[in-house]
């Protein structure tokens, strides 16, 4: 076979620049609609012709196909540039939810309605992250070359995934709200919602298309990704955002992410360069993380290391979206430990129940513990709520009852972490993997049941999932005492394609014999996507297990996919970089 074939069908793949299977189709009707034979439409109608069926290839993978090509239809025009109408699918995405936010602006929560009120405050903070998201493919799409293609599908996967998450926290803002505002923002978001899915559903066709060709070394930097001018590599790698700081386009890695300050995880403390330190004794620039933390300059494009003395700071601490690359150092995770107590109970909503919250991408802490002590009573409470992209945490302690680590979005790995709970005390919608960490199941209230994780992926083709390898699960002593009346199970469906892997992980009789429990009736059963692989310990037996269309059995091949070095594209690129021990392939413990 001559390699004509496979360079028409790269090229197409590059052309399009996000959905090979529509490039086919959209090639061939170009084609057609370049034919002289055919005299019996005019210019303008074959234009129209062509226009309509290359937006109907576009929108061949969307969920929401008439959503996809309506909108299209009225921004696009009549071209047939797939590029052009990739592009527009995001911008779409992107102008609907604004004009929803806008939209959103003249609800007003009533008096005796605090809920409704804090959850329009969360609204327009999230969506605000998910407008910066969506602004980030279209400008993407519009710099693109084809160097680093896999990477720069798999940034919109993260991006566009990321809207969506968004999105939902939005929604669930207003679940306990007496009134209908909740259900008038889901209203309102409920077109933009359906766009975001799309743009997930098209970018995901051409990842899944550049997996299957799986051509070893093939040079892509010859073909043209449409457009005036070539550019190369470095052309490209332009930054967006304030100032031209702090955000990168797709398929480039950030600027920080290779700076060497960044590799200091096992640098000793007395070694390191911080640029700010807190102690409670006077004894460091400030006496307050929060303090430091406002030194951090806006848009920041190096690391910026703050150290943090051993004490118990009582303090809320948050991390802004514009406050990137932030590293935080302890003195070990019992020694210096940030507490707080928001919680559900006392009539806070659970995003904004957490002690600390990191938003800004390039997030690392090592050695700190994360603390939320309101107890069993005060049902859902968060220690540490993670929106960061690139997050690494190392050696750090999570400690709460429920909902204790918040993974919202992105690329988070955990290293060497205890996080301990009762109720799903790991959740969100994060691509996360935990490497080497322990989690510790806690003594609930009376008549409750303790779950694991809470995994809250909404799109079937959604990044989101959390993966746990060489881990271990077991009970507190005060927990194993009662576990008879109060069972624990490895996570629950939160969302509809919930997606939670344990592999290599030793499993205590700490969990019950089923091993899974259900959200809510037969809620997610058939969606979700829960395995099990190669665990050992008296609580990783399945031959008791429930038996739901939704548990999988790994094959070798299908459990190495979800190792680090294959979910994360661009893993090797940015969890090595910082120091931290990190194993790409199957974890043995020894890594």
């Amino acid at each position: 076979m001559g390699k004509s074939p496979i360079v028409i069908v790269i090229s197409a793949v590059c052309v399009v620049a996000c959905v090979a299977a529509v490039t086919v189709g959209v090639s061939k009707f170009s084609h057609h609609g370049n034919d002289s034979s055919d005299k019996s439409d005019s210019g303008d109608k074959k234009s129209l012709n062509s226009g309509t069926k290359a937006i109907q290839s576009i929108c061949q993978p969307a969920r929401y196909k008439q959503a996809c090509e309506s909108t299209l239809k009225s921004s696009a025009g009549n071209t047939n540039d797939p590029k052009e109408l990739v592009k527009a699918s995001f911008k779409v995405a992107k102008d609907e939810i604004t004009k929803a936010l806008e939209k959103s602006n003249t609800i007003k929560a009533a008096k005796d309605d605090p809920r409704a009120a804090e959850g329009l405050e969360i609204c327009k903070e999230v969506i605000g992250y998910a407008i910066n998201d969506l602004e980030r493919t279209v400008d993407s799409v519009s710099g693109f070359n084809t160097n680093h293609l896999d990477e720069f599908l798999e940034d919109l996967r993260v991006w566009i995934g990321g809207a969506i998450t968004y999105q939902e926290v939005c929604f669930e803002a207003f679940e306990n709200s007496t009134s209908n505002v909740g259900t008038k923002m889901r209203n309102f978001f409920n077109m933009s919602r359906e766009l975001s899915s799309n743009a997930l559903n098209i970018i995901t066709e051409a990842k899944s298309m550049l997996q299957y060709l799986d051509i070893p070394g093939l040079d892509l930097s010859s073909f043209s990704a449409g457009g005036s001018g070539g550019g190369g590599g470095a052309a490209h790698r332009r930054l967006l955002g304030e100032g031209g700081k702090g955000m990168w386009l797709a398929g480039e890695m950030p600027a920080w992410v290779s700076d060497p300050k960044r590799k200091m995880m096992e640098t000793p403390v007395g070694q390191l360069k911080a640029d700010a330190v807190v102690a409670q004794d006077g004894s460091g620039q400030y006496k307050t993380i929060g303090e430091a933390v406002k030194a951090v300059p806006m848009g920041n494009a190096s690391p910026f290391i703050i150290y943090i003395k051993a004490g118990t700071y009582k303090e809320y601490v948050t991390i802004v979206k514009k406050q990137t690359n932030v590293i935080l150092v302890g003195d070990g995770a019992t020694k210096t430990i940030i507490t707080g107590n928001k919680n559900f109970a006392a009539g806070v909503n659970t995003f904004m129940t957490s002690t600390v919250a990191a938003i800004g991408d390039g997030f690392m802490a090592r050695d700190i513990g994360f603390e939320n002590t309101a107890g069993a009573e005060g049902h859902q409470a968060v220690a540490l709520r993670v929106v960061s992209d690139f997050a690494i945490l190392y050696k750090c302690a999570f400690t709460g009852y429920q909902d204790t680590l918040y993974a919202v979005r992105g690329r988070q790995f955990y290293r060497d972490c205890t996080v301990s709970g009762t109720i799903d005390f790991i959740f969100g919608d994060a691509q996360a993997v935990f490497q080497n960490c322990k989690l510790l199941v806690r003594k609930p209230m009376p008549n409750q049941q303790c779950m694991v994780t809470a995994q809250g992926r909404t799109e079937e083709k959604g990044p989101g999932g959390f993966v746990f390898q060489g881990c271990t699960i077991t009970g507190e002593p005060n927990y194993m005492a009662v576990k008879a009346q109060n069972p624990a199970f490895l996570g629950r469906p939160w969302k509809e394609y919930s997606r939670t892997i344990f592999m290599n992980s030793n499993i205590d009789d700490t969990i019950a014999p089923a091993g899974w429990t259900e959200w809510r009736g037969n809620f997610a059963l058939d969606t979700l996507f829960y395995a099990e692989y190669q665990n050992k310990g008296t609580g990783s037996d399945l031959s008791k297990r429930v038996k739901w269309a939704g548990i999988k059995t790994l094959s070798p091949q299908q459990a190495d996919e979800f190792t680090p070095g294959k979910l994360f594209v661009t893993a090797d690129k940015w969890i090595p970089q910082s120091g931290v021990p990190y194993a790409p392939g199957m974890f043995s413990g020894t890594a």
